[in-house]
């Protein structure tokens, strides 16, 4: 009854011309990387709206029916209730994320999803096995799945995961492989400074022009013009 309920709300909000827009903005078209995906236009609020009041009414069942969705809007709202349902129920969520990888196919579906889900029960049982194999898949999304997931163990101020699976993308072609290194590197340099500078003398030859930019962004100007010149 309440996936009913969710459903017939999710549709009562949804709003073509944003729908649109959010095609355009998620690279939907031919040859782009979610081609086909598809929209229904219901905005972030009401999505995170929706999430707080359905997320403990609704069943992994449920969650799988949302996931089969063609519809962007339903996949989101059926991980942001895997977040939620996640510290009560770790393990059937944990598999549920990893059978449904094909699913998780967007960068916001990744990035809303795998830090609190993967890198969270990875960090718990550690073992960082899963968080390996997936950065050595072809899939994109489980690809950048494994680097975001690395942010739960930078929270906790552990970055020798997060550097492995950088070694491992490093020569990724993709540009959201590149985005997600250079964000981990960020994030990374706002925990330990020296850590980020550590890895930049040693490895900004190395490092895609758009991953370095964004390793570099929160530096002061001098040390940003240093790196850039090095390239």
């Amino acid at each position: 009854m309440s996936l009913s309920l969710l459903t017939t709300e999710i549709n009562r909000l949804k709003n073509p011309t944003k729908a649109k827009v959010y095609q355009w903005f998620f690279k939907t078209g031919p040859g782009q990387y979610r081609e086909g995906d598809v929209f229904l236009g219901v905005t972030n609020p009401h999505i995170r709206r929706l999430v707080k009041f359905y997320w403990d009414t609704i069943t992994i069942k449920d969650i799988q029916e949302l996931l089969n969705s063609p519809y962007h809007e339903y996949r989101l709202i059926a991980l942001l209730i895997m977040v939620k349902q996640y510290p009560k129920n770790t393990q059937p969520i944990f598999n549920l994320y990893l059978a449904n990888t094909k699913r998780i196919n967007n960068w916001d579906l990744v990035d809303l999803s795998a830090r609190d889900i993967v890198g969270a029960y990875c960090y718990e049982q550690k073992d960082s096995s899963t968080i390996k194999k997936l950065s050595q898949s072809t899939s994109l999304w489980e690809k950048r799945i494994s680097m975001i997931s690395t942010f739960y163990y930078l929270k906790n101020h552990h970055f020798d995961l997060s550097f492995e699976v950088i070694n491992t993308l490093i020569s990724d072609p993709h540009d959201l492989i590149h985005k997600a290194i250079g964000w981990t590197l960020r994030e990374i340099g706002k925990k330990d400074l020296p850590v980020l500078l550590t890895f930049l003398d040693q490895h900004t030859l190395s490092l895609p022009r758009t991953a370095l930019r964004y390793a570099i962004e929160k530096l002061p100007e001098p040390q940003r013009l240093y790196y850039l010149k090095l390239r």
